[in-house]
């Protein structure tokens, strides 16, 4: 187990300007819509979750795929990660405010898209028996 994790919690570094790398809105949105980052986000929205419990929860993903998206969400500020030092070590991953801020915006996503999936889903049947036709 790395031991540089386990201070990610610790106060927060100040970041030398001139290191900051120019992150546009459009990488931004590309990451946090990712095939595994919004559930990931939404259980961990919920309080702390440990990384077997986000495996059985978002479907369908695997072992490698919950690792990398989690170190990606947690280098961009939205997951904080806790090593505990036990035996077996126990982690956990919380959202940071910045995570439940955007957890607001993603639940009237979830919201618009629950109230529009049926006639989203006509739509395709007319387009679908149009183009075939």
């Amino acid at each position: 187990m790395s031991q540089g994790n386990t201070d990610v919690t610790a106060q927060a570094r100040v970041v030398d300007p001139e290191k900051l790398e120019v992150c546009t809105v459009l990488e931004v949105i590309n990451r946090i819509s990712g095939k595994w980052a919004i559930g990931i986000l939404l259980e961990a929205t919920r309080g702390p979750v440990r990384f077997t419990e986000l495996e059985r929860s978002v479907e369908g993903i695997s072992r490698r795929m919950l690792t990398l998206t989690l170190r990606n969400l947690e280098r961009d500020g939205l997951l904080v990660r806790t090593v505990y030092p036990t035996v077996p070590p126990k982690v956990e991953y919380e959202a940071t405010a910045m995570a439940k801020e955007l957890y607001a915006s993603l639940s009237g996503l979830l919201s618009w898209a629950e109230r529009h999936r049926d006639s989203i889903a006509a739509s395709r049947v007319v387009y679908d028996e149009k183009i075939s036709a």
